[in-house]
């Protein structure tokens, strides 16, 4: 255990963890940590599993690593009894379960790469056998096996070239000698350059030939974007030719159609979309609840085991034995009434089966005609866009499908033969290529060669011949020796060319199937990027012309049911003021009086005439408040006068009493002093002078 604990914290310092454990530190790790770094192996191995774990619930991280696990084709200790304990250390985090796991993992990093990259493109989806009755379905299953068939060839050629790669010394030799052709094409540029700058008006040749290099470019590009546009044109005309042909059939089919064939028509379709709404889908989407509830429910439900699953099957026998029981029970009472009901159920339920399955039926039929309609119709645009005729049928087909494949076979003959005449061109052309650079080397040579020895210019000029004609004896040897040594250069130059081309034969010879290869390659990509383009674009013409027509029949049928609904509330409201009309005339009309009394005519009749009573008897109670209004108000000023007389004493007796208000005491009895002298006053209010509580009697007194 201790090994492995190393091993695993050595792997982790490494790259591309870098993690800088020891055993300490990792042995003390909690186990939400642990976890992590379990997940950031495997993430280094699938970078689609790059999760933080806080961030995800344990059953959804337990889930993904599993999964992941089972691709990596990981088998963990023990028996099968044990994956339950396994999956539960997996989920708390247990180290007992990690450590094994991330040893194995570490141990084969790379291994484990390449599995879980090829893991994405090979692991079969299962499509359900009910599923693959429908043709789109099955043969879009066809062409997912047969793309991955063709994943595995293109991988296993890919493996093959990578193991039989050139050797790093041969790279080597090749960079080198690219490097070398490197320096010489720079230095015939420069050749080239000062060739040039003898020429007149070098600078505006090059200016003219930069501007030629500029429209050439400018030129392949409004190529390029003229055949966008002519694709562009033939999109366009393929969508107007199908849009005329739907609506050549609408007209034709409104042009057949009679008001009553519409109506009849229009019905059926609302009886079927009612159908489809009120009872199909439901059912459908409560059982789909019904499905993802139970889903739920097991997922959210802990592993269970061996123990658990036997304990579930016998309680599934008991109560299948209950059910049983039960029905026994209920076969014994023969209720004549309980199975008139089940037969009745039967067929009611046999009825609504075969109506779901009629309903079923309609509708796959309608979209097989829509798709065939929809595929004749461009089958047809396309041969008339080719050659403007019609779609041939019967031996005619089948002679221009002969002559075609005579045509096809003669055709891959001769584009074989003309591959094979540019590959072989290709190679001619480059050892020319080679050729001419090893001559241009050899005469830079032959240059430098005779600048050392002295005698470059020799044939180009008669003064030098006269300046070393005394020294001719002594060139002579010296041109001998050079000739020499030169014949020797170019034996030694024809034996590296020859090894060069016998080592570069085999490789060539590979390099041409390869070239074979990525042509046929390339041209089946294009053939299947075309189709699957037009496809794309039929598809999605379709899907929202299929989303319009959906949405306008939604559209009419909100309209349509609201109207129904305010019609029905405008014939019940109706109804209710019908039934009360002939009910008042009843009660009118009938000689009872009883009746006569509950008619509405009385009883409004009955309420005016307590109105008009009430309305005198108010009328009487406002004269007499109006009379009564003048001395009411009269004393009500008056008490309200006698309260404010009384909050006076209040205050003055207060003030009295703290001996602040003496002399203001003093000028009121002054006051009614003088107003008793002059004969104004009462006995009261003599009384009043000797006590102040007396006055607000006073005062009311003489107000009465």
């Amino acid at each position: 255990m201790s090994d492995q604990i190393k091993f695993i914290v050595d792997n982790l310092n490494k790259e591309p963890f870098r993690k800088n454990y020891n055993l300490i530190t990792f042995d003390s790790l909690e186990p939400m940590q642990l976890l992590q770094v379990l997940n950031d192996v495997l993430a280094e191995i699938d970078p689609k599993q790059v999760v933080d774990i806080r961030e995800e619930m344990p059953e959804q991280t337990a889930k993904r690593m599993l999964s992941l696990l089972g691709i990596l084709k990981y088998k963990p200790p023990g028996n099968a009894a044990d994956m339950s304990t396994f999956r539960q250390g997996l989920v708390i985090g247990s180290k007992p379960v990690i450590y094994p796991v991330l040893h194995w993992l570490l141990q084969r990093t790379n291994e484990l790469k390449k599995r879980a990259y090829l893991a994405r493109f090979l692991i079969k989806l299962e499509v359900p056998s009910e599923f693959l009755q429908d043709e789109t379905v099955a043969d879009t299953n066809k062409q997912y096996e047969d793309l991955m068939e063709a994943f595995k060839t293109l991988h296993k050629e890919c493996e093959q070239l990578k193991i039989s790669g050139f050797s790093t010394a041969e790279i080597r030799r090749d960079i080198s000698a690219m490097e070398e052709e490197k320096d010489q094409l720079i230095k015939r540029v420069e050749r080239l350059k000062k060739r040039v700058e003898t020429v007149q008006n070098h600078q505006r040749m090059l200016k003219i030939a930069r501007q030629l290099r500029v429209e050439k470019e400018r030129e392949e590009f409004l190529a390029q974007q003229k055949q966008e546009q002519k694709n562009q044109l033939f999109h366009a005309v393929q969508r107007l030719q199908r849009i005329q042909n739907q609506l050549k059939s609408m007209r034709h089919a409104a042009a057949d159609a009679t008001p009553e064939s519409l109506m009849k028509r229009l019905e059926e379709e609302i009886k079927f979309n009612s159908y489809m709404v009120t009872e199909k889908f439901p059912k459908e989407l409560e059982n789909k609840k019904k499905e993802l509830h139970f889903l739920q429910k097991v997922v959210s439900e802990p592993a269970m085991g061996h123990s658990d699953l036997l304990e579930l099957e016998s309680k599934i026998n008991e109560i299948n034995t209950q059910i049983n029981q039960l029905i026994e029970k209920k076969m014994m009472r023969n209720e004549p009434i309980e199975g008139k009901l089940s037969l009745y159920r039967q067929q009611a339920s046999i009825i609504s089966r075969k109506k779901e399955a009629k309903a079923e039926e309609l509708q796959e039929a309608k979209e097989k005609l829509a798709n065939l309609e929809r595929e004749v119709s461009v089958k047809t645009s396309q041969t008339r866009e080719y050659d403007g005729t019609e779609v041939l049928k019967g031996d005619e087909f089948k002679r221009y499908v002969s002559k075609l494949r005579s045509k096809s076979t003669v055709f891959k003959k001769k584009h074989q033969i003309i591959a094979e005449f540019k590959a072989e061109f290709g190679l001619l052309q480059r050892t020319e290529e080679l050729l001419k650079q090893r001559h241009e080397n050899i005469q830079h040579q032959l240059q430098t060669i005779e600048e050392k020895r002295g005698i470059s210019g020799y044939s180009y000029t008669q003064e030098e011949l006269e300046r070393v004609s005394a020294l001719k004896s002594e060139v002579d040897e010296m041109k001998g020796r050079t000739l020499d040594d030169m014949s020797e250069m170019v034996k030694k130059l024809n034996s590296l060319v020859s090894e060069k081309k016998s080592a570069l034969a085999p490789i060539i010879k590979e390099l041409r199937q390869l070239r074979q290869k990525c042509q046929e390659l390339t041209q089946e990509c294009d053939e299947k990027k075309s189709q699957y383009d037009s496809c794309a674009a039929g598809l999605e013409s379709n899907r929202s012309k299929l989303e319009q027509e959906v949405r306008g029949l939604r559209e009419e049928c909100l309209q349509e049911e609201s109207r129904y609904h305010y019609i029905n509330c405008m014939i019940k409201n109706l109804e209710v003021q019908l039934r009360r009309a002939t009910d008042e005339m009843k009660a009118y009309v009938s000689s009872d009086q009883q009746e006569k009394r509950k008619a509405i005519r009385e009883q409004y009749t009955k309420n005016i005439a307590e109105q008009e009573n009430l309305g005198k008897k108010l009328r009487e109670k406002q004269k007499a408040v109006r009379e009564s209004h003048g001395p009411n108000m009269k004393q009500a000023k008056m008490w309200h006068d006698f309260e404010q007389l009384m909050e006076c004493k209040k205050q003055c007796f207060l003030k009295q009493q703290t001996q602040t208000s003496i002399g203001q005491f003093q000028m009121m009895r002054l006051v009614l002093e003088s107003q008793v002298e002059k004969g104004n006053g009462s006995p009261l209010q003599y009384s009043c002078l000797e006590n102040p509580m007396d006055q607000g009697a006073w005062w009311a007194t003489s107000q009465t």
